[in-house]
């Protein structure tokens, strides 16, 4: 990847800070690949050296999402970007794996796994997700249409009914297990309600090879919450309304179970800014005007920051601010400014800002993690240009479904509910 040098912090303007933000990400998935697999850093030190070499599937997935945008922004050359996505996805295919599900933490360096870490169900669609866009990102040149090949490679060979049904053991079971473990079997805990995992549940139904039943989308629980008065799909952190959208695009459309997933989504970021307003008196991050509670670091490790009713104490992510561009740019926009000019010297590194901060306990991540720059980058990309929206659009798994979870197109009058029941 071609270095640059970029501009001072004050010479940014929002637009140029968004765009330099997904620049550094990129330079991040590329620099913490290994050569030799493709596999990506779970997290790396954004001021200096480090010795990490553990990686996460789910990284990279991401990584190779932004293979695509990198080279649609000039930042990779297409040349070089088909040879990594051909690595990865090669020794993807040839790694360790369990009915097609892979683990969570591997030694990037050979793909061993790490830490008793388990088979995820999260991770293996975040990575088949990313590799799909690669796929089609590539396909559309004769000469790397083979990357898209290989990437289907690995969207095929995922046993759905494995990880639904727990091995098989649970024929009438409807919901997906987190992952599985050789030493302890299925996790007990399942995607039974609203989630991040709705992306998983949307691969799986339009999957070519046994795809999830048509009931696994009606099994998932989708309480609401309302807060002043704006009600949302009831959630923690401020990732669960994101991820899914840095992939598959919700805007006017309803399922057939009555539920507008971009009107959730659009409603639980401005529930979170106001969360923090509603505290400023309390804490002094929120009363500098930030916000964004999320999964990540914090200064007593990495724990799950979330409003309305989750763990609350003063951390912000600036991934999570940053990420509701897609639904609120204008307070994305507000967001990237207040991080880069109040706290940009201690957040602002070489692959972007850090993963966190705490102001009350004089706290200041020195990492990045790699799903969170992910998540900031493609939600940037899709609002400046739609090109992941499209990309996946495009895959033939898509239309089935959204079919099958029975989204429709809606022209409702605005302000839109985020419920409204379906008609008999």
């Amino acid at each position: 990847m071609a270095s640059s040098n970029a501009p001072e912090l004050r010479q940014l303007s929002e637009e140029q800070l968004l765009l330099e933000v997904q620049r550094r990400a990129v330079r991040f998935f590329w620099e913490k690949a290994d050569p030799g697999t493709g596999l990506i850093n779970d997290r790396t030190n954004n001021f200096g050296d480090d010795n990490y070499v553990i990686a996460s599937h789910a990284a990279t997935g991401y990584g190779l999402a932004a293979l695509a945008i990198g080279v649609e922004n000039g930042w990779l050359r297409p040349d070089e970007a088909a040879v990594r996505a051909r690595i990865t996805l090669r020794f993807l295919l040839n790694t360790s794996n369990e009915h097609g599900w892979v683990v969570h933490f591997v030694d990037k360096r050979n793909g061993m796994r790490v830490w008793g870490s388990e088979y995820s169900s999260i991770d293996t669609a975040l990575l088949t997700a990313g590799a799909i866009l690669c796929g089609q990102y590539f396909a559309r040149d004769r000469a790397t249409l083979d990357v898209s090949v290989l990437s289907d490679a690995l969207y095929r060979r995922i046993d759905w009914g494995w990880m639904l049904t727990n091995g098989y053991t649970q024929p009438d079971k409807k919901i997906l297990s987190h992952g599985w473990t050789p030493e302890r079997g299925f996790i007990t805990y399942n995607y039974g309600a609203y989630s991040e995992a709705i992306l998983i549940y949307l691969l799986g139904l339009g999957a070519p090879v046994n795809p999830l039943p048509e009931a696994t989308w009606e099994a998932i629980e989708r309480p609401l919450q309302t807060y002043h008065g704006m009600d949302a799909l009831k959630a923690g952190p401020i990732f669960i309304h994101q991820m899914p959208s840095g992939f598959f695009y919700f805007g006017n459309q309803r399922d057939k179970l009555g539920f507008d997933y971009w009107v959730s989504s659009t409603n639980a970021m401005k529930m979170h800014r106001q969360f923090c307003i509603d505290r400023a008196g309390e804490v002094q991050t929120y009363a500098q005007g930030f916000w964004g509670l999320n999964a990540g670091d914090g200064p007593d490790g990495y724990s799950a920051f979330g409003a309305i009713d989750g763990t609350d104490n003063g951390t912000v992510s600036p991934t999570g601010a940053i990420c509701s561009i897609t639904f609120t740019p204008e307070l994305a926009f507000s967001a990237a400014r207040a991080l880069y000019d109040k706290v940009g010297p201690m957040l602002w590194g070489k692959y972007g800002f850090a993963n966190a901060f705490n102001m009350d306990r004089n706290w200041y991540a020195r990492d990045v993690i790699g799903i969170d720059l992910g998540m900031a980058l493609v939600a940037i990309e899709n609002y400046r240009t739609g090109l992941l929206w499209r990309l996946m659009d495009s895959f033939y798994s898509s239309a089935p479904s959204f079919r099958t979870a029975g989204f429709n197109g809606t022209s409702e009058a605005e302000p839109r509910p985020v419920y409204l029941p379906p008609a008999a």
